[in-house]
């Protein structure tokens, strides 16, 4: 700890002034933001004006609370450990050198703040901020040295500089110097905790960083109650967990707080996931199913991997599902085609097929659909049962081969060539059929989207099969009109392929 004795400054020089701090009535300072104490730098010639009035605090502070009536100016009082000129011959080399550096860092800082009444304290500690701030805070050295473990070590260890009466310790290059001065103030109060109440979570934070670089081992505690009991929002669960991790080896307690992030509970995240799918998939209120399919998805669309940590494991949660749902369409495609028909049933098939589609967007989502488009392009028994139901219980099946049409278009599933080819003879004509039915009935049906899909799927496929099929679409377009996929660009590529330029010489 370094002794510091710097001359007079002329105020209107240094372009220093006292920012009026108040006392609150339960006893800590009230320190202005940085922005506050910078507001004076942005008019040159506001340091020429006299100072504002000080301000009264609304009650009378506790007794051993250093008052700021009467807060005397850093440029008028002078600062602990200054003497008369007369002395400076006496002082030894090393003392006056050290005068001369304080002399010059009190130059280079524009603005300094007092707090308290040196007449009532026995100690100063001089903050220095690296944003031009000084800060001087007469205190006492019994509340300091009872409450910081660093105060105390640097009061032992060397006894105090500067006048007996007012020993002096400066802190250097202080990172933040408004949250310094009110760590220091809360050394005043009895319980710290309740003064953090009106606080915000990122205040709390930066107490309890200098806290415990001040080893105000007190404060630290008070500030891990506050943030074990108050909410976190948004961004605030990274920074209490990235500020409190270095902490579990040190007996302050941390584990309530880690609790909330993590769990000793063994049990799998996959299993969680898995009983809250099923959850979903077996909801009977069609506005909570909606709205947690939705939420679920987009949960899943923003993680990048599953919750623990295994893609593998996910894949296989998600096929599993959906094998179980296409197993239940089958065996109610069978209950319809076999006994009369009734809105119940058709009922449980629209609530299969939708949640088929909501396990394909999920599959899509993750970039592992291609074995679904296999497995749905299987389901020929199901594709055969089609055409026996009524068009009005059995057209959402045709949702599921839309959508996968509309993704082999966009590029979002690669299958192989004949998974492809088998799609469209499995699936294609059940999709003709329920094409009227798609277009009153379906809100989400983009007409437009879903005939480029189907288009750029049959482009996909050799040119022979591209004949075939688009021939075979031609003749039912030609019967249906409007109630047929308009193919028409697909058919104009074709042709160009075919007919305009082959890609194959006939001179070669």
């Amino acid at each position: 700890m370094e002794e510091s004795r710097p001359k007079r400054v002329d105020p209107a020089q240094a372009r220093m002034r006292t920012v009026p701090i108040a006392v609150t009535p339960e006893g800590f300072w009230c320190c202005p933001s940085p922005a506050a104490l910078h507001k004076s730098l942005k008019n040159p010639h506001h340091h020429n004006k006299p100072p504002p009035p000080q301000h009264r605090t609304p009650s009378a502070p506790p007794s051993r609370a250093p008052s700021v009536q009467n807060a005397p100016s850093v440029a008028d009082e002078p600062v602990a450990g200054d003497a008369p000129d007369e002395q400076h011959h006496t002082q030894p080399a090393a003392a006056a050198a050290a005068a001369a550096a304080a002399d010059k860092q009190q130059e280079e800082h524009k603005i300094c703040v007092g707090f308290g009444q040196p007449e009532t304290s026995d100690l100063t500690v001089m903050l220095y901020g690296k944003e031009g701030i000084a800060v001087r805070m007469s205190v006492h050295r019994d509340v300091l040295c009872r409450s910081s473990a660093f105060f105390a070590e640097k009061l032992a260890s060397s006894g105090g500089h500067g006048s007996p009466a007012a020993p002096c310790v400066e802190i250097h290059d202080c990172d933040d110097a408004e949250i310094y001065v009110e760590t220091v103030g809360l050394m005043y109060c009895d319980e710290a905790k309740h003064k953090l109440l009106k606080q915000n979570v990122s205040r709390v934070l930066r107490i309890m960083k200098v806290a415990e670089s001040l080893g105000f081992h007190a404060c630290v505690k008070s500030c891990l109650d506050y943030l074990e009991a108050v909410p976190w929002v948004g961004e605030e669960e990274d920074n209490v967990v990235s500020s409190i991790r270095h902490l579990q080896s040190k007996a302050y307690g941390v584990s309530p707080l880690l609790k909330r992030v993590t769990s000793d509970n063994l049990k799998s995240p996959t299993d969680t996931l898995a009983h809250i799918m099923e959850m979903v998939l077996k909801s009977t209120d069609d506005r909570a199913r909606r709205e947690m399919k939705a939420l679920v998805l987009n949960l899943l669309k923003d993680s990048n991997h599953c919750t623990d940590g295994s893609s593998d494991i996910c894949s296989e949660l998600l096929y599993s599902s959906c094998r179980g749902c296409l197993d239940r369409l089958r065996l109610l495609f069978e209950e319809a085609s076999e006994s009369d028909f009734s809105v119940q049933l058709t009922r449980q098939i629209t609530l299969e097929t939708d949640n088929l589609l909501w396990l394909v967007e999920i599959l899509v989502n993750r970039c592992i659909c291609d074995d679904f488009v296999a497995l749905w392009a299987s389901q020929s028994e199901i594709a055969e049962l089609h055409g026996k139901l009524p068009v009005a219980s059995r057209h959402t099946v045709s949702c599921i081969t839309a959508r996968l049409f509309v993704g082999i278009g966009r590029g979002e599933m690669l299958p192989s060539k004949n998974t492809r080819l088998l799609l469209l003879q499995v699936w294609l004509q059940a999709l003709i059929d329920d094409y009227s039915w798609l277009q009153c009935s379906c809100r989400s049906f983009d007409r437009k989207l879903v005939e480029q899909g189907i288009g750029q799927t049959i482009l996909t496929l050799p040119l022979e099969d591209q004949r075939s099929m688009l021939l075979a679409w031609l003749g039912r377009f030609l019967k249906l009109g409007d109630n047929c996929p308009n193919l028409q660009r697909a058919f104009e590529v074709w042709w160009r392929r075919t007919f305009v330029r082959p890609y194959i010489s006939q001179a070669r």
